[in-house]
Formats: structure tokens, sequence, C-alpha cells
């Protein structure tokens, strides 16, 4: 005859056990790849030195299809991206296309006319306009202050080729522009991006450096947008927030520059060789010096008595335009102290 006791089970019921529950699947699990800080001939740091190149045809790009180069060669990404955002710079936005197709609002504006006839004149010329717009922006003193309807007509010219080249599900094209902050020389630029479409961007024009360098000032004119149009406005750091060509300040007694440093490659890209830093500096009698050092290398290599990296190699094939990833490294990370540091 069977009989049955009343020993518990082998494995613990459910209300027996107490765990960190599994999250649930409710969080994003896509991942998507695009470029947050993209500029065309519409910014004029860019469009007066050689760029010909409009939102139109940054958007294609993007997409996959094949443009033609500021050069003259055809280009094609091999990996289309999901997004983009063309932040051309908000400062004199579509000075350089105003001054190719001879614009007459702008021709109607001394200094506008002096530009485009700099640059019409030759190599030469646009040089010097360059110059000319450089020292405007550095003073933040908009020649073209009173010219609205020019930075009108411009920024809806980017607006509409945002809402041409969107295709929801497929590649989306945000509206941006860049806020081009530079206090004392220091580089605080933010990349605006806009949720919305052209209806709601094109009830503004940019905020630019002219009107505030102040970042709590740009906080205030996107609130404002968004108290007007009901739309959704994100500013970042176009440069991860590190200053470029910032100067090392004075160190506090005993301490030596160190720095934490993390290299990736990129997904579909080539394994990385090596991490540098380059360092310069001046000493006391005012001559200035540089030294590369290696911190960070890939394989087994050890540097020579000379302390110089022995070469990584070389898989490329020109024949066939090709290479593969059998040498380097898909990461690299690295402590550095300098320790040739010299307070003085």
């Amino acid at each position: 005859m069977l009989t049955y006791s009343t020993v518990p089970p082998l494995s613990p019921t459910e209300a027996q056990v107490h765990y960190s529950p599994y999250p649930k699947q409710n969080f994003p699990d896509q991942v998507f790849f695009g470029d947050t800080h993209l500029h065309t001939a519409y910014s004029t740091d860019a469009g007066m030195v050689g760029c010909t190149l409009g939102p139109e045809d940054a958007y294609r790009f993007a997409r996959g299809e094949t443009v033609t180069s500021s050069t003259g060669l055809p280009a094609r990404l091999r990996r289309p991206l999901d997004f983009l955002v063309v932040s051309d710079h908000s400062e004199n936005l579509g000075l350089a296309p105003a001054i190719a197709e001879s614009d007459p609002e702008l021709l109607k504006n001394e200094w506008g006319k002096m530009e485009h006839d700099l640059v019409k004149s030759g190599t030469e010329g646009a040089l010097k306009a360059y110059e000319n717009w450089m020292e405007q922006n550095a003073k933040r003193e908009d020649p073209l202050a009173e010219m609205t309807e020019l930075k009108k007509t411009m920024w809806e010219r980017e607006t509409e080729a945002a809402e041409k080249y969107n295709q929801p599900g497929l590649f989306t094209a945000f509206i941006g522009f860049e806020w081009t902050s530079m206090p004392d020389g220091n580089n605080l630029h933010r990349n605006v991006i806009f949720r919305d479409g052209k209806d709601k961007a094109d009830q503004i024009v940019p905020f630019s450096q002219y009107d505030s360098f102040d970042p709590e000032d740009l906080w205030k004119w996107m609130e404002d947008y968004e108290k007007k149009t009901g739309g959704k406005l994100l500013a970042i750091p176009h440069n991860k927030g590190v200053p470029m060509g910032g100067d090392l300040k004075e160190a506090p007694e005993g301490k030596v520059p160190t720095l934490l440093i993390r290299a990736l490659r990129d997904p579909a890209g080539a394994n990385l060789d090596r991490v540098q830093i380059i360092k310069g500096w001046t000493d006391a009698s005012g001559e200035t010096h540089e030294k590369v050092y290696d911190v960070a290398w890939s394989d087994d290599r050890k540097p020579g008595s000379d302390g110089k990296l022995p070469p990584v190699g070389n898989t490329v094939n020109i024949q066939e335009a090709t290479y593969d990833n059998s040498i380097g490294a898909p990461f690299l990370q690295a402590y550095w102290k300098d320790a040739d540091f010299d307070p003085s």
C-alpha cells in the first residue's frame, strides 16, 4: 500500500524564494546609430572654407545615398545611419550659400556686400572674407543683425530639408542647430535638437552666441520656445564636455596630471593600434617643447631601447581596398600619470 507523507518538496516553492525579480521588458531594447553633430555649407566656418554641400546632401549621405563631395569625388557610407542631426552653427547661418547665390537680401547690407565681393574676387579675397567673419564672431558683434528675413529664409531651408528626408520607421532627420558659445576662448558649444517638425521649428530663428554666451540664457530661450509652441528641445554638449584646446591650470602642490583613458573602435571600423598623448609645454625661458607618449597599445608589443613602439602591422589589400581585424584591439584603456611633470 502506498502512503503519502507531508515531507516538503525537494524544490522550494515560489512563495519560499526571495530574490531580485527579473527586470520586466518595459525599457527600450533597440540600439540606433547616428550623428548629432554635423555641419554643412550653411555653417560659416565650413561654407567659407570649401564645403559646398548643404543640408539635403547631408541627409541623403546619412541615408546611404551617393553624393558628390566638396572635392568632386563620389562618396557613400558603407553602413547608412538611423538618424542625423544637421547642427549648423547658428551664428550667421547660411552666409556662405547667400554669398554663392549673390542673395539680394545679403547685398543690401554693407558688410554683406563687402564679404560677397571679396569671395567672388578669388582665393585671397575669400580668405580675407573668412577672417573678417571670424573677427566679428570673436567680438560677438553680429554684422547682419538687422537681416531678419535672410536669417529666417536660411533656417527654413534647414527645416525643409529635415522634413523632406525624414522617414518614420526608416530614417529620422532631426531639426537642430549649434549654439557656439566661447567665453574667454573656452568651447562651451551646445547642439540644440528639436523633437518637433517644421511647423513648430519655423516659429523661431536659432539662438546664437550673438544673443548670449550664457547657457542659462539658452535654457530660458528653450523654455520660451516650448511655452510658445508646445514643442520639446534638448541641448547637449557637442564634444562630451571636454574643452577643445584647453590648458592645464596650476596644479596643487605635489600633484601631477593624471588621466583615465578609454578608446573604443567604431563598430564597423578597424581595430585600434595605440593611444597616444601629445604633451606640449613652455619652459621658464619661453621655449616651447613637445613630447609624444604611447600610453596603451594592442597585441604583445614592447617599446624598444629608444622608447618607441614597433608598428602594429598592416592587413590592407590595396588592390581590393580591404582590410581585416586580425591585428589591433577593439578597445584600449589606460591610467596614465605624467612622470615627467615639472610644476615650475
